[in-house]
C-alpha cells in the first residue's frame, strides 16, 4: 500500500486505450479476417477442412440500465461468428431482465413494491433480489456504513441525472432525511423470503450495486454459449474472460479524473477480473469553486470529497461495483484497508489533492503512462 510518484517516467503506450465514462476496454488490433470459401467442390472442401482454424473478433452493443453496453469476443473452432452474436443477446436479453426486477423506475418492481411498503409491511421478493441486498447489508457492515442503499433515502434532493440542477439542496432538507437512511433500517427475513424497511421514509436503491451483478450475469451466459475470450462492459462495469487468441490480456484504461473524456492515465491488464471506476466527473457540477458530484456519503448526506478516482479490480463485477463507492468515501487509508482485507480485491485511487496510490495486488501490474491532470 502506497503512493505512487506523480512525476513517474511514463512507459510504452503503444496500442490505443479507449477511455469514456469508465473503464473500457481497448479496440484491438483485430485478427485476419476469417477465411471464407466459395467453391464448393470436393477439393477445395478438402483443403478448407486441412486449413488452420482462424479466429474472428466479433463486436456487440445494445443499451440496458440507463447505460451503453459493449461486448468483444473470439470465436472458437465450436463457436462460430453467429452464435457469439446469438449470445450477445441473450447477455443482453439477461441484463435487461434484472433491470426490469431491480430498478427503481418501474412501480412493479420489487425495488419499488419494498419502498412502497416502507414502515408498514414486509414484501416478497425472489431469491435474486434477496441475495442482492444481502450482499448490499454486509458490504456496508464491513465499510463504515459509506456503502448503504438507502442512500436512495436522499433521492430528488441531489439532481445529477436527467434532471440536472447545478443548485445544492439545503442543509436542512438534508438533516430532515438523514435520520431515514442506514443499513439497519433493512430487516431481512430469510425464512419468509421477505424485506421490510423498519422506517416509513427510509428508500432502497440498488444502483451501486445491481450493474455489477448484471455484468457477472451476463458473463455466465457469454460462458454457457462457450465462448472463452470475451468481455462485457456496462458503462462504468467490465469484465473480461480469458486471454486473446495471441495470449496477451485484455487491457483497460483508467480515466483522467481531470482530463478530457478520452484521457486516460493509466492502462491495467485484465484475465478473469472486473474493472469499475468511480469518479467525481462523471455526473457533477462545480458552484462556487466547489465540485458537487453524485457519489453521495450517506452518513453526512453530502458528496464525498476524500478522492477524484476510484478504480477497483476484483473477481466479480459485483464486488468491483459495489466496493468502488466504499473506497471512494473512505477515502485512500481507510479505503485501501478495506481493499487488502477482501480476497481478490485490488484498487487504483486518486486523491483529493491528486495523489495517486495503488494497492498491493496491484502494484507491478499497473502501467502508469501520464500523471493525472491537476484541476478542480
Amino acid at each position: 500500500m502506497g503512493v505512487l510518484p506523480l512525476a513517474a517516467a511514463c512507459r510504452d503506450q503503444s496500442g490505443p486505450v479507449r477511455a469514456t465514462e469508465g473503464p473500457v476496454a481497448p479496440e484491438l488490433p483485430g485478427p485476419p479476417a476469417a477465411i471464407v470459401v466459395t467453391d464448393a467442390s470436393p477439393a477445395s472442401a478438402a483443403q478448407a477442412a486441412a486449413a488452420p482454424f482462424v479466429t474472428e473478433r466479433v463486436q456487440g452493443e445494445g443499451a440496458a440500465m440507463g447505460t451503453h453496453l459493449a461486448f468483444a469476443g473470439f470465436t472458437t473452432p465450436k463457436v462460430g461468428t453467429k452464435q457469439v452474436r446469438e449470445a450477445f443477446d441473450a447477455a443482453i436479453s439477461e441484463i435487461r431482465r434484472i433491470e426490469t426486477l431491480m430498478t427503481t423506475w418501474r412501480p412493479d418492481s420489487e425495488i419499488s413494491k419494498i419502498n412502497a411498503a416502507a414502515g408498514k409491511t414486509a414484501v416478497s421478493v425472489s431469491d435474486e433480489t434477496l441475495a442482492i441486498i444481502k450482499d448490499s447489508i454486509h458490504t456496508s457492515a464491513i465499510s463504515e456504513g459509506t456503502f448503504d442503499i438507502t442512500f436512495h433515502t436522499l433521492h430528488g434532493l441531489w439532481k445529477f441525472d436527467e434532471d440536472l440542477d447545478p443548485h445544492p439542496p439545503a442543509d436542512k432538507d438534508i438533516k430532515a432525511r438523514l435520520p431515514f437512511v442506514g443499513f439497519k433500517n433493512i430487516v431481512v427475513d430469510d425464512a419468509k423470503k421477505t424485506v421490510m424497511l423498519a422506517k416509513d421514509k427510509t428508500q432502497i436503491g440498488l444502483g451501486g450495486i445491481a450493474k455489477g451483478y448484471a455484468v457477472d450475469r451476463a458473463v455466465a451466459i457469454l460462458e454457457k454459449a462457450g465462448l472463452t475470450s470475451f468481455f462485457v462492459q456496462a458503462g462504468g462495469d467490465l469484465f473480461a474472460r480469458g486471454k486473446k487468441p495471441d495470449g496477451t490480456e485484455w487491457q483497460a484504461g483508467i480515466r483522467d479524473p481531470r482530463g478530457p473524456e478520452n484521457k486516460w492515465f493509466a492502462k491495467l491488464p485484465l484475465s478473469d477480473h472486473a474493472f469499475s471506476t468511480a469518479g467525481d466527473y462523471e455526473r457533477s457540477y462545480v458552484v462556487g469553486g466547489k465540485r458537487y458530484h453524485h457519489i453521495i456519503d450517506p452518513r453526512t448526506g453530502y458528496p464525498a470529497t476524500a478522492c477524484r478516482s476510484v478504480t477497483i479490480w476484483a473477481t466479480s463485477a459485483l464486488v468491483a461495483d459495489e466496493i468502488d463507492d466504499a473506497v471512494f468515501i473512505l477515502g485512500p487509508k481507510k479505503g485501501l484497508e478495506l481493499v487488502e482485507s477482501l480476497d481478490g480485491v485490488g484498487a487504483v485511487i486518486v486523491d483529493a489533492k491528486n495523489n495517486l496510490w495503488v494497492s498491493k495486488r496491484l502494484q507491478g501490474k499497473l502501467e502508469v503512462v501520464g500523471a493525472p491532470s491537476e484541476g478542480l
